[in-house]
């Protein structure tokens, strides 16, 4: 019986790093770029805002006009028009004041905006309750984005905020990775599609493949399915050869472990790539295969629904990601927890531990593990997040502080 030669999951990483290079660029219509990545450093080819406005309703004053204002002494200055919004602002006279609306041009030597509040008007002569400083109620032009300011890294995830900032420099296309193209293919004698009405005995749906395209398109990737393909050699390799035509990388889902019938180790083998991975040291999840043929990624996943989800997650998307030129993300959402009950855990290998996160009576967050086996995908179901128990300890003891990766 063959052996696995298992790595961990930092190795696992760098294998990745090492073996796959991001896809080349398309330009898209910046309202299709939502959650595309940037191919490229955009640089800012303007100031904005391209002129000092207001960010009060009020009155663009000089700042030195107003000092010493007060309830009981106001500063009484002249109204000397109305800024009009779109259009440019007159140039303030002195000891005068020129409304300004929220967003409209600061006139020529104002320095401040007085909100409305603080003023009250009397034909032409406004008295002014609050003393200004200079910058008050003003943002600068450039002070958003100054011409030739880096305004977006290659590698980074576009979202509305930065297709906000894009359309602010009147930038209405950009250079995104191609989005890389994922087929799953399921493999076993028992698998039948997911909406079938009627299963025999012995017979299961295929579960794995829609919840793995499901996070391949969270990932920012193209997919479609393969279909099933029974327990046959040679059947397995011709649609895979296939299959491999028409993505960038092929999940095989089941038939990775080292039964008589797991055939995913020997087609990797034959398939004229390079076998990267042949087990990981994580549970669950262990029994995982990874190649590269021709720069395209094949990913053989273990036929637990748990086990395939959770390694998908934790070495699919980093290939999705590194395909992308993704820059590496730093941070995930997680929050701090007390754990219920105690993880056991054996050392060597990284436990992946679904929790379930609840409230005490004093508000503080609580984990309690999720026990049960990879089959069981009602337990990933009703987890809210997953704590990792590393790989050098022998577990966690109860009422230990966790940190929770939350589940998207």
């Amino acid at each position: 019986m063959r052996l696995y030669r298992v790595r961990s999951i930092d190795e696992v990483l760098d294998v990745i790093k090492e073996n796959f290079t991001h896809l080349s660029a398309e330009q898209v219509d910046l309202l299709n770029a939502g959650g595309r990545v940037a191919a490229e450093n955009i640089y800012a080819t303007e100031d904005v805002p391209a002129f000092d406005r207001s960010t009060v309703d009020g009155y663009a004053v000089k700042a030195a006009d107003t000092f010493g204002a007060s309830e009981s002494i106001p500063a009484l200055l002249n109204l000397s028009g109305q800024v009009k919004m779109g259009e440019k602002a007159d140039v303030l006279p002195p000891s005068a004041v020129i409304y300004v609306p929220t967003g409209g041009m600061l006139p020529e030597g104002a320095d401040a905006v007085v909100m409305i509040e603080h003023t009250e008007l009397l034909d032409d002569l406004l008295n002014l309750y609050k003393q200004a400083a200079p910058g008050d109620g003003v943002i600068k032009k450039g002070e958003d984005v100054s011409c030739g300011f880096l305004v977006l890294k290659q590698g980074s995830v576009l979202r509305a905020a930065e297709i906000g900032l894009l359309a602010s420099l009147g930038i209405a296309e950009i250079k995104v990775t191609k989005k890389p193209v994922v087929a799953v293919l399921s493999t076993g004698d028992e698998i039948q599609p997911w909406d079938s009405p009627k299963l025999e005995i012995g017979q299961i749906r295929d579960s794995n493949a829609p919840a793995i395209m499901e996070l391949a398109k969270q990932a920012g990737a193209k997919v479609f399915y393969g279909g099933i393909v029974k327990d046959d050699y040679d059947v397995l390799r011709t649609k895979a050869e296939e299959l491999l035509t028409k993505s960038d990388m092929l999940v095989l889902s089941g038939g990775s472990s080292v039964g008589v019938k797991d055939f995913t180790c020997r087609l990797l083998g034959e398939l004229g790539g390079s076998l990267l991975v042949e087990g990981v040291a994580v549970q669950p999840g262990k029994p995982t295969l990874m190649a590269s043929c021709n720069g395209k990624a094949i990913l053989g996943l273990p036929g637990h629904p748990v086990s395939a989800l959770n390694i998908f997650n934790l070495v699919g998307k980093a290939v999705l990601a590194q395909m992308l030129g993704q820059a590496e993300s730093l941070w995930q959402p997680t929050v701090k927890a007390v754990l219920t009950h105690n993880i056991a855990s054996q050392p060597g290998r990284t436990d992946m531990v679904r929790v379930v996160l609840s409230l005490d009576s004093e508000c503080n967050i609580q984990a309690t593990p999720v026990f049960g086996r990879s089959g069981l995908l009602r337990t990933l179901k009703e987890a809210d997040g997953i704590v990792t128990v590393a790989a050098n300890t022998e577990g966690i003891l109860a009422g230990k502080t966790v940190e929770v990766v939350l589940i998207s």
